[in-house]
């Protein structure tokens, strides 16, 4: 771990994606150049097909760009091995995705345990009540999704991020399907973790949402650009 704090968390610059199906080439992100710092929390907003999911696909070292560089913490993560891209994912990115993609017969304290057991972590039970606590389930830990709200869900898949203490959260539309009370719930909930400190990038094509951002970015046809007018914050 790179103990400089004036190094960037993470660091693209130059990205391009390019997909080729025969003849076909579709280019999927264009010179995506991006800084995120410790504890900031970044808003990305595109609409779809923009590039979204590649982009965040990168930042996750679940793929590799094309072109351009991209460095975590100071580390070119072209020169990972597997095991150190697998090493990364598991233990300094937590990942929330729109789709709560919790296992249905586990309850809610084993969903979150999850992630601790995988990676031979001690004291996963009492780390997993603490991060059901902090997203408000301390009374939901037996329930199983089923007996869940779709916005305990979402709560129960934040907890499961938390609970490895990663470096960074990679939020790909976390209040997508979920109605807009429910969603501005969810975002209190981004808002306390980021209070306390964790680096956020989300992804959303909600305005109301990107505009949560203390960096608030657009995505359009595979470029990454500033937004010129922020939305108004509810």
């Amino acid at each position: 771990m790179n103990t400089d704090p004036s190094t960037p968390l993470i660091e693209l610059s130059g990205i391009h994606k390019t997909y080729s199906d025969g003849a076909l080439r579709v280019h999927a992100l264009r010179d995506v150049t991006l800084k995120v710092g410790r504890g900031e929390f970044v808003t990305i907003m595109g609409p779809s097909g923009s590039g979204k999911s590649t982009l965040l696909h990168i930042l996750g070292c679940l793929d590799h760009p094309s072109t351009g560089s991209y460095r975590f913490d100071g580390a070119d993560t072209s020169a990972f091995s597997d095991w150190e891209l697998a090493r990364t994912r598991n233990r300094r990115i937590g990942f929330i995705f729109q789709s709560f993609n919790l296992l249905l017969r586990e309850t809610a304290l084993e969903n979150v345990c999850l992630p601790l057991m995988y990676a031979g972590e001690p004291d996963a039970a009492k780390r997993s009540r603490e991060a059901l606590t902090k997203v408000g389930l301390a009374g939901r830990v037996e329930h199983r999704p089923g007996q869940l709200s779709g916005g305990e869900q979402q709560r129960v898949a934040i907890a499961r991020a938390i609970v490895k203490r990663p470096d960074v959260i990679l939020a790909d539309e976390p209040t997508g399907n979920l109605d807009t009370q429910v969603g501005h719930n969810i975002m209190d909930v981004f808002r306390s973790l980021h209070t306390d400190g964790l680096t956020i990038v989300l992804i959303t094509h909600n305005p109301e949402v990107a505009a949560l951002g203390t960096c608030q970015l657009r995505l359009r046809d595979g470029e990454l650009r500033e937004m010129a007018a922020p939305p108004a914050a509810r």
